[in-house]
């Protein structure tokens, strides 16, 4: 079998892994000669480049790679084609659909599986794992995946996996920015809403537009919304069916009040597949912070929270829960300059300190000039190591709290693992 890719963003550098994983042959394009190959599995011996300073060819054992351009011939001879989730609306898109050509067509054992999808800006991550822990302490068989961009192996690897085996429940982390796409992909029998943020506004543009794009994913679907959400009369009349939640009652490791509704939502949701009470309290009990979200860990007299805290809702969130010295905020890429506006939060709190960090990109001098616009009138660090965070941590870690977040999952994954590590020697 053989499969397109088209566009090597993140969902198609993983949607190309995960087809050569599962023995097929690739042919992926994308027209960006400079796009970040970073990610690709590509086989990089007995390979032959062919660059002609406008486009590239990258040729190995069962993967044809095409940047700059397109060969339409190489497309027609394969059996699937996977898009990258940002075409699925056009035109290009609508004809792949009228011709079955798209791989979640051509791939379709996953439509037969019982589908839950967790949507929403933020706790996506976190509540899905909290069902996943929930219902496989019921015994279900669960296929966890999607959001290539939430740490997961991306929607096709999910598609190609679900085909592959025997599940009982297919689990999907859907991001607000691929509604439409995920929507169309799979056949999902319940939906949860974790929040409504501001996020990706650089897509969205305003909040109507990002609410108009779930009242369509909603439609005629059994949908899960907290009991204050906005916009809950606008889903109600598209979904076949709106269960509200409440924030989670019992005890959890976990810290704040957001994530009382994460598990909030998790146990609505595993109360409607008719899990015992027993079984959803002893999970969520049990239930620890995933790898690169907010956790907590003692230093000294500070407790040192650590998790992505990446845009301005998220941050606002964690900021409520404490009196924190010192905010530690990694910086987004440079054609993210939006997600900047943490730094508006951070200022409203007013710590003693910020320290910059590269998260995704080294933007310090954007962060820095946004900080000064601002008006903050604290102490402003910039840093470039994990040894220079480890040392003002150190430094902060005799006052009340400290709070390690901003932009740049893999770079505070890093940083969570060495304040593990200091935290359990102490």
């Amino acid at each position: 079998m053989k499969a397109a890719v088209i566009g090597l963003g993140v969902e198609g550098k993983k949607a190309v892994n995960s087809l050569l994983k599962y023995g097929w042959e690739v042919y992926a394009t994308d027209l960006n000669i400079n796009v970040d190959l970073d990610g690709l599995d590509l086989p990089m011996l007995d390979m032959n480049w062919i660059d002609d300073n406008q486009t590239i060819s990258i040729v190995g054992e069962n993967i044809t790679v095409d940047l700059g351009f397109t060969n339409s011939y190489a497309i027609d001879e394969c059996d699937a084609i996977a898009i990258s989730p940002s075409m699925f609306g056009g035109s290009f898109a609508s004809k792949l659909l009228e011709n079955g050509e798209l791989l979640c067509d051509v791939v379709s054992g996953h439509r037969d599986v019982f589908t839950i999808g967790i949507t929403g800006t933020n706790g996506k991550t976190t509540t899905v794992h909290m069902i996943k822990g929930i219902l496989e302490s019921a015994g279900k068989k669960v296929l966890v995946g999607g959001n290539g961009g939430g740490g997961f192996s991306g929607y096709y690897d999910l598609i190609l996996k679900a085909n592959d085996g025997d599940y009982d429940v297919l689990l999907v982390e859907v991001c607000d920015m691929t509604l439409d796409f995920a929507g169309y992909c799979f056949d999902f029998d319940m939906v949860g809403l974790t929040n409504i943020g501001n996020d990706h506004m650089d897509v969205h543009k305003t909040i109507a537009n990002y609410k108009n794009s779930l009242v369509r994913f909603f439609k005629d679907k059994t949908i899960f919304t907290a009991f204050n959400q906005d916009f809950n009369s606008d889903f109600r009349e598209s979904a076949s069916q709106c269960i509200s939640y409440f924030p989670y009652q019992d005890d959890l490791k976990l810290v704040g009040k957001f994530n009382l509704l994460n598990a909030g939502l998790a146990t609505a949701i595993s109360r409607e597949l008719k899990i015992s009470k027993d079984i959803i309290r002893s999970s969520l009990g049990d239930f620890d912070a995933v790898e690169g979200r907010l956790d907590v860990y003692r230093i000294n007299d500070a407790e040192v929270y650590v998790g992505k805290t990446d845009n301005s809702d998220a941050l606002a969130s964690v900021l409520s829960e404490n009196d924190f010295y010192a905010l530690f905020i990694g910086t987004p890429r440079h054609h993210e300059e939006h997600r900047l506006d943490i730094l508006d939060v951070a200022v409203k709190y007013n710590p003693e300190v910020i320290v910059l960090f590269p998260g995704l990109d080294d933007t310090l001098d954007l962060a820095i000039y946004r900080l000064n616009s601002l008006g903050y009138m604290g102490n402003i660090i910039t840093v470039n190591t994990l040894d220079q965070i480890i040392e003002l941590v150190a430094e902060y870690s005799h006052e009340n709290a400290i709070l390690i977040g901003g932009n740049g999952q893999e770079v505070i994954i890093e940083i969570q693992e060495r304040i593990k590590e200091i935290s359990e020697k102490l």
